[in-house]
């Protein structure tokens, strides 16, 4: 039999420790978990000649910045918070704290760090180059961010000041919505998102589908990025021995609640202006909405009450459209993926506002005004508001400073005829949809082979000795039935090409953020079959029937002779090449 051995007061020491360590890299693995949502997000807000360009971004924003924040980042927040704070003098660059424990909390400050830096791909989406973006993201991990954590969470002069910001609202998502809208001013519109005349042009995004599901994995991160900063799960005093459940322990409760109220709320502010604005509930100000609901209350989730939350929340998904339409048609900025009015207004709006809604006065911002003049509620302004604009002015000033530079040397954007062919051929040299069809049906090689060896998919009957070519244009939905009814009748082999065209379908009403766009143009799968050896008649008929639905729309098939075909490997000429 075992017997139980009471564990001594060391011992509770360690567990306790090595339990609040297990839980930050918990929360750790959630917060980077949030860059497979960002990559999805921004993927499905460019077109879709830009996706692997906007996935290669989110990859290399983590990989050359999180060890850019190793080597630098880290060390140099460290510094600025010494050189700024109560105690000046030269601090260590080191970034190390006691062996491994010290590396966890590196990388707990490298996830919000690389968070912050991965908005930024966003706003310049669509037409910077990879190089110059890379070359900004080595900056921000290096210099613009750790600079901001100096004068904040590091203990720099900001923090003296009395400024709060629990987990990010303003020093992650602020900066990071800040720099992306500072760097798309720099790079200029896309072309075609305005006239001459200053109107804007709507550039849907391809894949609202995406969009919405990477949304939704934010915010399951995002319950890591705040409730994980709430608090340790044990305490342990400096002798490092075990004195209970960890001190802010009653405030986890109120982070998750806030987070939750303002991711939901924010949602609901957003669609309720789009619905008002435009008539229509916009499915993308709701995705955005919600997580500028999450921006808005992540920098106080802390201090404010439920209500607070609620109001937060609210806010700032509500701001959502206003301040979207204002950048666009005011500004005259091309922020593709709305990362100011998500990320940068919100993140400022939470961080000023909430002593309407603090569940406390007495610790923050007190002494700042005469006593007396200002209730202590309304001094707590003075330091968020201050803090706030120095940020703002940081992030600024660096960023147009670094994109300035590229833009003077020709580094920051792609040629027009690389922009207009897609970030994904000219940058990656791929294709980010090369196929065409769906299903699981594949029909090729369905005919004979000739004596010398040649494979004839079109084997079957003459067509009186001619050649004609079967044209069609159809659903892109309805390519795998037809390519089966093809091959049902010997003509697997064809051609299809992606086109955009209208007939008898009537034009719709399409609503990108909030704007109305006219959908004249309908996407269609064009099929061209050329035969010799089967009727084109039974080609024709077999588009016909298996890609009918009914409705209008369902396209159009042609029947053209052929005068000529040759086949290029043989040098065969007439009915035989085909």
């Amino acid at each position: 039999m075992i017997e139980a051995t009471p564990l001594q007061a060391a011992d509770l020491g360690t567990l306790a420790e090595g339990v609040n360590w297990l839980w930050i890299l918990v929360v750790t693995f959630l917060i980077f978990f949030m860059h497979a949502g960002f990559a999805m997000l921004e993927a499905g807000q460019v077109r879709a000649k830009n996706v692997a360009n906007q996935l290669t971004k989110n990859m290399l924003t983590w990989s050359v910045g999180v060890v850019t924040f190793f080597l630098l980042g880290a060390g140099i927040s460290g510094l600025v918070g010494v050189l700024t704070g109560p105690e000046t003098g030269a601090g260590a660059l080191s970034q190390f704290g006691a062996g491994n424990f010290g590396w966890i909390d590196w990388l707990y400050g490298a996830v919000f760090a690389m968070t912050m830096a991965t908005i930024v791909s966003g706003a310049v989406a669509g037409r910077a180059k990879l190089r110059a973006y890379v070359t900004y993201t080595f900056l921000v991990a290096a210099v613009i961010y750790p600079v901001v954590t100096g004068l904040t969470w590091a203990g720099g002069f900001v923090a003296e000041l009395g400024f709060h910001d629990f987990a990010g609202g303003m020093i992650v998502h602020g900066v990071g919505g800040i720099a992306g809208l500072t760097a798309a001013y720099v790079l200029g519109p896309r072309i075609g998102r305005f006239n001459e005349d200053g109107s804007a042009n709507v550039i849907p995004g391809h894949s609202m589908t995406f969009a919405v599901l990477g949304t939704l994995v934010l915010c399951f991160g995002w319950y890591g990025f705040n409730v994980g900063t709430a608090v340790p799960v044990f305490a342990v005093n400096e002798a490092g021995e075990f004195v209970g459940l960890g001190g802010g322990w009653e405030v986890v409760g109120r982070v998750g609640l806030n987070t939750t109220l303002g991711m939901a709320m924010g949602a609901v502010g957003a669609g309720l202006v789009a619905l008002a604005r435009t008539g229509k509930v916009d499915t993308l100000y709701v995705a955005n909405g919600m997580l500028a609901g999450l921006v808005g209350v992540t920098g106080t989730a802390d201090v404010i009450t439920p209500m607070g939350g609620i109001g937060l929340g609210f806010l700032a998904g509500a701001q959502l459209p206003v301040v979207f339409e204002f950048v666009e048609k005011r500004l005259k900025i091309d922020d593709v993926c709305a990362v100011f009015p998500v990320h940068g207004s919100a993140g400022v709006l939470g961080v000023v506002l909430y002593p309407l809604w603090s569940t406390s006065g007495t610790a923050i911002g007190a002494g700042l005004v005469p006593e007396g003049i200002l209730s202590i509620e309304a001094s707590m302004f003075v330091p968020q508001i201050a803090g706030a604009a120095i940020i703002t002015l940081w992030t600024v000033l660096a960023t147009l400073v670094v994109w300035g530079l590229f833009k003077a040397v020709g580094q920051a954007r792609v040629t027009p005829d690389h922009e207009r062919e897609g970030l994904d051929i000219s940058e990656h040299g791929t294709d980010t949809y090369p196929e065409f069809g769906a299903g699981d049906s594949v029909a090729t090689d369905g005919g004979f082979t000739e004596r010398n060896g040649i494979v004839r998919p079109d084997g079957g009957q003459p067509n009186d000795g001619g050649i004609k070519m079967v044209m069609a244009f159809v659903r892109p939905d309805k390519l795998s039935d037809i390519k089966e009814g093809l091959a049902e009748v010997g003509a697997p082999s064809l051609t299809v090409t992606n086109v955009s065209g209208r007939g008898s379908q009537p034009a719709k009403k399409g609503q990108w953020r909030g704007e109305e766009y006219s959908v004249d143009l309908h996407q269609k799968v064009k099929i061209e079959c050329v035969v010799a050896d089967i009727p084109a008649a039974d080609v024709a008929e077999a588009i016909r029937d298996s890609g009918k639905t009914g409705e209008p729309g369902d396209g159009k098939v042609f029947v053209i002779p052929v005068e000529q075909a040759y086949q290029i490997r043989t040098g065969e000429v007439g009915t035989s090449a085909v």
